[in-house]
């Protein structure tokens, strides 16, 4: 990035790591809820499991940005449902539905958004300073 050594050098790479961290939670959400019915493919199986990114701090251009290290399961109890008719119905007819939550992945959807269009703002705050600033040397 241009002025990577100035103050919004190191703003526009701080916030960009963080869109490169949010738009990865975006995906892991995204996977979540398209799996949110997922069911075992083998009778008295186990479905879907929840995923939750874990973020982690990280040195960028002489700031503290973020990143997403990994990606672990959530060990939440599954739900279960009585359908004794379904192929991954276990002997008693009880079926193992997924622990994904579409309100909760809709709200931990709708807030990665608000963080990325914020790290967004950033950039182009510093970038409008950058330009202001070089505007003011030229006078």
């Amino acid at each position: 990035m241009a002025g990577s050594n100035s103050i919004a050098g190191v703003a526009q790479a701080i916030a960009a790591s963080a869109l490169r961290a949010q738009q990865q939670r975006m995906r892991i959400i995204a996977e979540n809820m398209a799996n949110a019915n997922s069911t075992s493919r083998t009778p008295g199986g186990d479905p879907y499991r929840r995923q939750a990114p874990v973020f982690e701090p990280t040195r960028v251009a002489g700031g503290q940005g973020v990143k997403m290290t990994r990606v672990e399961p959530d060990t939440s109890e599954f739900k279960s449902e009585y359908e004794p008719g379904h192929p991954s119905a276990d002997a008693k007819g009880y079926v193992k539905m997924p622990n994904v939550s579409t309100l909760v992945e809709s709200m931990d959807m709708r807030d990665a958004q608000r963080a990325y269009e914020a790290n967004l703002n950033v950039i182009e705050t510093a970038r409008a300073m950058e330009m202001r600033t070089l505007d003011l040397l030229k006078k």
